[in-house]
């Protein structure tokens, strides 16, 4: 998500890169085996199979994702362990491209609310930055990825520089009206994607073709990946050279220079040890591997991590937590359908802690809603105690409205959720596995009992029937948005890096995935992870072209 980015902004100003995926290579288009399956083309109509189950068992804690369209983008877990202490589920991909293949593709952007959070309420520390600091980087990232999406001029969640939205179904219009009508602090709008509507100025992409298939890799680049998108972009400038199956396993730190000097790698096929020089390094791995990177590059200087003087290198852990809100059936409208498999449902913004004087609630910080609104189709037969010509005939129409809304909650960012190194557990190539200690706490708790009775108050307030409220297990990693181990802060002693994401002790390591995010606010983080990184090369050219980062 955020290395491509990275390779696409630094080549373009001049400088050769050299990016480094650990796993193996996927072209655009050419490698995604899936993406034109129909579910009667997959083996076993797509379930997972037991070996599936058991290579992939950590993975399949969240069943959506071990199945026979998707499981080749995340890895064996056998092959890949890690330890807990309290359960995580982390889900990676070892290939080029990433998560950014495999994405919700849901691009909001944080407000001054989320970046001033921290300071205002207590938890945490301050934010070095503010929402002017990075909107123009939001602006660069929505034009060039391309962002659907209507502005709802929220001062909690800014508008961006949109291509036109998707429409709204009949029901989800409705839905809209009645919250208007009995709420005056929520709105409804189409879910903000990274989409293409309009295809005008998008090198090798075309507008979105409407199939929903995107977790198996779009050929049309519709979405933005890295693959489709920046990746092309910094091959086109001739500039970029990409090794993949190669393992970091160390930034080697210079003490006369106080900089780091390049990074160790371990071929992943033949298991030979290589080094590579390098005057910039922009740790681009996923927040859990950046960080652990960081831990495992130790020194004389680095005791306990390259930049590691705060101590706060691992810690400070977070992910949304959601799986919490209510579905209900919807009567009449049964003369309305909706074109295509419309690839996003709708939003409702955050409207809990705006404006200090709110009622005061028992939690702090917010959540917002992700919502669908569909038909039943042939599968609901199933259950049917039915048979014959009267059941083939009723199955080959729509079936009855449903309505559902999931809540995206904020983690506070707690110092004791944290990772750390398992020396007594080794990967295949030697190096040490991650260990997990991280759970939701009271602040979470409260705010999903808030997330399901406000959820459904909108429903039964709109007149929709069989309101029901769910919530399963609020388990960290779920929402695989993890974020935070390696805070950017104003001060070097409580964070480790600088409001331009560098280390703050070691001036060229540059650290852009999701690790540096101070607090997690409620919204889809990976707009904001592409902007940081957008900036964060911006800065790292201009010191370059100062004559920085030498070593003498």
């Amino acid at each position: 998500m955020t290395g491509g980015w990275a390779a696409k902004e630094l080549t373009e100003q001049g400088l050769n890169v050299l990016l480094l995926e650990r796993g193996r290579m996927v072209e655009h288009g050419k490698d995604y085996p899936t993406a034109h399956q129909d579910t009667w083309d997959l083996p076993f109509r797509g379930k997972p199979t037991q070996i599936d189950l058991e290579q992939q068992h950590k993975q399949a804690r969240s069943p959506f994702l071990v199945n026979q369209a998707i499981k080749h983008w995340f890895v064996n877990d056998l092959k890949h362990p890690y330890s807990e202490t309290k359960r995580f589920d982390w889900h990676r991909g070892y290939h080029v491209g990433g998560k950014s293949l495999a994405w919700g593709r849901q691009c909001l952007r944080l407000s001054d609310l989320d970046f001033s959070a921290n300071k205002l309420d207590g938890h945490g520390i301050d934010w070095p930055i503010r929402y002017q600091d990075i909107a123009p980087w939001y602006d660069k990232v929505e034009q060039f990825i391309g962002v659907i999406g209507e502005s709802l001029n929220l001062p909690q969640l800014p508008d961006g520089k949109f291509l036109p939205p998707m429409a709204l179904n009949c029901v989800e219009r409705h839905f809209r009206q009645s919250l208007n009508q009995e709420f005056t602090d929520r709105t409804l709008t189409i879910g903000r994607i990274a989409h293409l509507t309009d295809d005008k100025g998008f090198a090798g992409r075309s507008k979105c073709q409407y199939r929903n298939r995107c977790m198996r890799g779009c050929p049309t680049g519709s979405y933005f990946s890295a693959n489709s998108s920046t990746l092309p972009a910094a091959h086109r400038t001739g500039r970029l050279t990409l090794r993949t199956d190669s393992i970091v396993s160390e930034i080697c730190y210079d003490d006369s220079s106080k900089l780091a000097t390049g990074v160790k790698i371990i071929d992943a096929k033949s298991h030979e040890q290589l080094t590579f020089n390098a005057r910039i390094i922009f740790c681009c791995a996923s927040t859990i591997a950046t960080t652990s990177l960081l831990l495992q590059s130790k020194s004389k200087r680095f005791p306990n991590g390259l930049g590691n003087d705060s101590g706060e290198l691992g810690h400070n852990l977070m992910d949304h937590h959601f799986q919490v809100g209510a579905r209900a059936d919807v009567d009449g409208f049964d003369d309305k359908y909706y074109k295509g498999r419309r690839p996003v449902g709708f939003h409702i913004p955050r409207f809990r802690n705006i404006k200090t004087q709110d009622e005061p609630l028992d939690f702090v910080r917010g959540y917002g809603f992700q919502g669908y609104c569909s038909r039943s189709n042939w599968q609901r037969g199933i259950k049917e105690m039915s048979y014959g010509k009267e059941l083939k005939e009723s199955l080959l129409k729509p079936g009855s409205w449903r309505i559902g809304l999931v809540g995206f909650g904020e983690c506070l960012p707690y110092h004791d959720n944290k990772i750390s190194l398992n020396y007594s557990l080794l990967d295949q190539w030697g190096l040490p596995t991650v260990s997990f200690d991280c759970q939701f706490k009271d602040n979470e708790q409260k705010m999903r009992a808030d997330m399901k009775a406000q959820a459904v108050e909108m429903l039964s307030k709109a007149g929709y029937k069989n309101v029901t409220p769910y919530e399963l297990e609020a388990i960290p990693g779920h929402a695989i948005h993890e974020m935070g181990t390696a805070r950017m802060g104003h001060d070097p002693n409580t964070s480790v890096v600088n409001k331009h994401n560098q280390l703050h002790a070691v001036a060229n390591v540059y650290v852009t995935d999701g690790s540096f995010m101070a607090s997690s606010a409620y919204q889809n983080p990976s707009l904001t992870y592409m902007a940081f990184t957008a900036r964060a090369a911006a800065h790292a050219i201009k010191q370059f072209q100062a004559g920085g980062f030498n070593h003498g």
